[in-house]
Formats: structure tokens, C-alpha cells, sequence
């Protein structure tokens, strides 16, 4: 079976995930080994709450988590996948892992529109043959929390979606995977995606 290692820094909803991955079949678990990780078939990378203390608390784990994704799959969720970024904007400009181009920027206020984007919205499927979208339908509906946005370009971009701008909800390059929104608690099309990323690995 599938080893995946959830890795913990301090900030995420770990179990929640874990949850979620083990319902679509995969064997994990939660580690800040560096050891652990790097010998895991398959990383994820949760995160609730603010970049830089994020970035802070993986600590002298970031090279770890780069040098493993040479040669597995990673998956960011949320801040986990903001934080695969180049830099992020909030409170300051902070560097993130650069395992895919783009920064991070702070929906912009206006009239009609809550900050932070919480709830229900829709994927525009940008790249529906990627394997991470097998079986989604065009503007099937994920769970979003978040007041901060990827702007990458397109041929990093898996899927977009619109509040108050277009922005890229889920992104990619070589093996670094990201999703904005929760696919742990998006029902059926959430641990569809769980797993499809678990059939990459």
C-alpha cells in the first residue's frame, strides 16, 4: 500500500486530512522525521493561518521537503500549497519554497465581496487530461477558506476560479501539486481527487 507522509510542522488540520486520505485508500502517516519524509512514496503539505509563521515552523525542513519533491508527488492544500510558491505577500513580502512559479497576492476589497472567500465555488478545468483531475467534471464545486490567492501563469495552472478576480485554484509543476480549496471536505469530488493523487504516486 501507498506510504504518504503528512508533514508536520504545527500548522494544519492534519487528522482531518489524514482522514480523507485513508478513505481513498492510502497508508499514513503524520511525521516531521526528516527521515520519515524522505523515504515516503507520496508528500502532503496541509496549512491553516499565516505564510511567514508557516514558512517559520517548517523550519530546516523546507530543503527536505524540496529535495524530496525531485523524486515524489507533493500535494499543498491551502496555505500548504501557497507555500510552494516564489513568495507570498502577506505581512510583508516572504519567500516560499519556489517549487512553482508565482506569488502569492491578497484578494483586493471590493464592494459585495467577503474577505476571506469561505465556502462553495467551482474548478474551470484548465488542463482536464492531468491526472490530478481524472474524473471531475467542469465546474464541479470544492470548499474554499482562504484571503489570500496564487497568481501563476497559465501553463502552471490545473484549474481556475472566479471571486473577485480569476485566480488559480489548483497548480502544478514537475511533481509539486497544490489545491487551494480543501479537497477533504468536498465530499465525493474532493476524495476523488485524493484519489487520483494517490493513483500518481
Amino acid at each position: 500500500m501507498t506510504q504518504i507522509a503528512i508533514i508536520d510542522y504545527g500548522v494544519g488540520n492534519l487528522r482531518s486530512v489524514m482522514r480523507g486520505l485513508e478513505k481513498a485508500g492510502a497508508r499514513v502517516q503524520i511525521t516531521c522525521s526528516p527521515e520519515e519524509i524522505a523515504a515516503a512514496d507520496g508528500l502532503v503539505l496541509p496549512g491553516v493561518g499565516a505564510f511567514r509563521e508557516a514558512m517559520d515552523k517548517l523550519g530546516t525542513l523546507q530543503g527536505t521537503v524540496v529535495s524530496a519533491t525531485k523524486s515524489v508527488p507533493l500535494l499543498g492544500i491551502c496555505l500548504g500549497m501557497q507555500m510552494l510558491m516564489e513568495t507570498s505577500e502577506e505581512h510583508g513580502l516572504h519567500p516560499g519554497l519556489g517549487l512553482i512559479p508565482g506569488h502569492v497576492k491578497h484578494f483586493k476589497k471590493v464592494p459585495g465581496f467577503k474577505i476571506p472567500h469561505m465556502g462553495w465555488n467551482s474548478l474551470s478545468l484548465e488542463k482536464p487530461d492531468n491526472p490530478l483531475l481524472a474524473g471531475i467534471r467542469q465546474d464541479e464545486s470544492f470548499y474554499f477558506v482562504h484571503s489570500y490567492y496564487a497568481d501563476t501563469a497559465p501553463e502552471f495552472t490545473l484549474t481556475s476560479t472566479g471571486y473577485i478576480c480569476p485566480f488559480a485554484s489548483a497548480v502544478f509543476h514537475g511533481n509539486a501539486y497544490g489545491v487551494q480549496f480543501h479537497p477533504e471536505k468536498s465530499g465525493a469530488a474532493g476524495l476523488r481527487m485524493l484519489e487520483n493523487f494517490i493513483g500518481m504516486i
